[in-house]
């Protein structure tokens, strides 16, 4: 496990302990307090780092989900073509008879 802590969260640490220093508080108790502070914030950035990946793991699995139902709806689709009307002759029959509506009417 990595128990280092950077000098930045030190820092950061001994400047908050530092200022809720109170009058008699001896530079040994301060940097106790200090070294409670660096675990504290030591364990928030674990806390997270781990809900940070929990989330990234679940946007996957989303996506992977996603990417799963995208796929079956196309294949879906090629395996079913467009609804094509099944007789072509509707129109020629209309056609026709606008023809020979216009014939009629001219004669």
């Amino acid at each position: 496990m990595n128990n280092q802590i950077s000098k930045e969260t030190q820092e950061q640490a001994l400047k908050v302990a530092k200022g809720t220093q109170k009058k008699g508080q001896s530079k040994e108790q301060t940097k106790l307090i200090a070294q409670g502070i660096e675990k504290g914030i030591a364990e928030y950035k674990k806390q997270q780092s781990k809900k940070s990946r929990e989330r990234d793991k679940q946007r996957k699995q989303q996506l992977k989900k996603q990417q799963n139902v995208d796929t079956k709806a196309a294949a879906q689709v090629a395996e079913n073509p467009t609804n094509r009307p099944q007789s072509n002759k509707l129109p020629w029959f209309l056609l026709m008879l606008s023809w020979l509506a216009f014939a009629y009417y001219l004669y």
